[in-house]
C-alpha cells in the first residue's frame, strides 16, 4: 500500500513468544503479529501479494495488510483488458482508517476481476488471500517476480515496520 500503514499499541501487545521446541514448520508462517503469510506467495514491501500459476497471476493484498487497513468497507477495481504496470496503482481500498491505492506487483493486463467484492468488500479482511483475492492478470514480464519478497523475507519486513 502506498499509504504507509501503522502499527497499533494492540498489535504491539499481542507480540508472542518464539522460545522453547519447534513444530514442523506449516504451509504458511505466522508473523508475531499473528498475520498470515503464505509461502508460495510473493510479496510486495506495499503489503500486496501475488501467486503465479503460469499464464495467470492472482494479486490481492496480504493478510498483515487488511489487519492495519481495519474494516475494509469498499473496494474500487480495473475493467478486464486494463493494463498494469509493476508498482503502478490499479485500485484503491477503502476501510474505516483510511483509503489506500493497491498496487500491482507485477505487469500485465488485467484478464479478470473479483465481482463479489462489490458487494462483499469485508472479503478481503475474512479472506484475504482466498475469497478477497482483487484481479487476475496476464503476466506479460515473469522475471518481475524475481524482485518480489518470498514469505520469509515479507515477514522479516512486517516485523521490522511494525517495530518502528
Amino acid at each position: 500500500m502506498a499509504l504507509r500503514l501503522w502499527a497499533s499499541s494492540a498489535a504491539n501487545a499481542l507480540k508472542i513468544s518464539s522460545s522453547g521446541a519447534r513444530a514442523a514448520a506449516p504451509a504458511y508462517s505466522i508473523s508475531r503479529y499473528f498475520s498470515t503469510v503464505l509461502d508460495g506467495l510473493k510479496y510486495t514491501s506495499s503489503h500486496e501479494w501475488v501467486k503465479n500459476d503460469g499464464a495467470v497471476a492472482t494479486i490481492g493484498i496480504s493478510d498483515h495488510a487488511q489487519g492495519h487497513l481495519g474494516e475494509v468497507v469498499f473496494v474500487e477495481l480495473p475493467e478486464a483488458g486494463t493494463k498494469v504496470s509493476q508498482g503502478g496503482a490499479f485500485g484503491n481500498v477503502e476501510s474505516v482508517k483510511a483509503t489506500s491505492d493497491v498496487n500491482s506487483p507485477i505487469s500485465g493486463e488485467v484478464v479478470e476481476i473479483n465481482a463479489k467484492l462489490t458487494e462483499t468488500p469485508g472479503l478481503i479482511n475474512t479472506s484475504p488471500y482466498e475469497d478477497g483475492w482483487m484481479i487476475k492478470v496476464k503476466p506479460t514480464s515473469p522475471t518481475e517476480l524475481d524482485a518480489l519478497l518470498d514469505s520469509a523475507k515479507y515477514t522479516k519486513h512486517c516485523e521490522e515496520e511494525d517495530a518502528h
